[in-house]
């Protein structure tokens, strides 16, 4: 499931707490970064349950309006093709899925609001509105509503995004990661194939045999960046003279050290590509500046091994 860019993101986060807390231990580093590779994954199965919650609003809807003093026809003869769509149930009749929800104790009941909102949101659309118009129903239909669903109603919504922060730290800026993964389930599922969790790694999931291992690939980053941190700090300082390398930047200075410790921990890795990797990173994660900067220390200092 985490490919080696959001891996490597993960790597920088751990690091760049290390550089804001010198007490951190690297038993300290290791349990942060498990707890944030399932945490991504865990982003996905909350987003996926929201199938059956949105499905009963939409019921909820229904029986209110049928259960007013005048109903009007539409409303005693509505359209139940979205309340009956074949998503909800197969997710939450799914054994596997039904388990991991109750074990992750993930609930969308507190969030009654949103549900109002999203459904709101839904229903207005066209995409929504062709879907129910359209006769007759299948799994198929069903499971491409939902991807237009999760494309089209999630990115860039302030109001899951606030929940999802109170949630949990680490789901900040994973949404687009896990909402791309909600969309190839809704696929699958479509096509008639069995939903199953994904594999937390890349290198793990069907057909990727022979594959480096991605989780060895991530944690030999950070166990290397902790191990080896006093000795690439006393490096960059040495390449940046005309810099304090107490007031270069946090972000900067982690995203030089895990480029450090990657060249260091996987040699079969183009040492270009370790660099342009962090350099992208820090397009997202610091300032206008860093690009080049993170850039020409790590160039300067990988070429000095080479």
């Amino acid at each position: 499931m985490l490919n080696r860019r959001i891996l490597r993101i993960k790597a920088f986060k751990v690091v760049y707490s290390r550089v804001e807390n010198p007490a951190m231990t690297l038993s300290d580093a290791e349990f942060e970064l498990e707890r944030s590779c399932e945490a991504t994954r865990d982003l996905y199965l909350r987003l996926l349950a929201l199938a059956g919650p949105l499905t009963r609003e939409a019921l909820s809807r229904i029986e209110a309006a049928r259960s007013k003093f005048n109903p009007s026809q539409e409303e005693l003869n509505p359209n139940m093709k979205f309340v009956r769509n074949a998503i909800a149930p197969l997710f939450e009749e799914d054994p596997d899925f039904a388990k991991l929800i109750k074990k992750k104790k993930i609930s969308w009941e507190n969030d009654d609001v949103f549900l109002r909102h999203l459904y709101e949101s839904v229903r207005s659309k066209d995409y929504f509105k062709k879907y129910m118009e359209s006769a007759g129903s299948s799994l198929a239909e069903d499971a491409a509503l939902f991807v237009r669903i999760y494309e089209e109603e999630f990115s860039g919504n302030s109001e899951l995004e606030d929940i999802l922060e109170d949630l949990s730290i680490y789901w900040n800026d994973e949404l687009e990661y896990a909402l791309q993964w909600c969309c190839r389930a809704m696929e699958q599922v479509g096509k008639g194939r069995p939903w199953s969790l994904p594999e937390l790694f890349m290198s793990e999931m069907p057909g990727a045999a022979g594959k480096d291992s991605d989780k060895a690939f991530v944690y030999n980053i950070v166990r290397t960046a902790c191990r080896n941190y006093d000795r690439y700090y006393t490096m960059i300082s040495e390449v940046t003279p005309k810099w304090d390398t107490g007031r270069i930047c946090s972000t900067d200075l982690a995203l030089i050290i895990c480029g450090l410790a990657e060249a260091d921990a996987s040699s079969n890795i183009d040492y270009r590509t370790t660099i342009n990797e962090y350099v992208e990173i820090s397009k997202y994660y610091s300032t206008p500046e860093s690009r080049a900067f993170v850039n020409g220390v790590l160039d300067k200092l990988i070429n000095k091994k080479q």
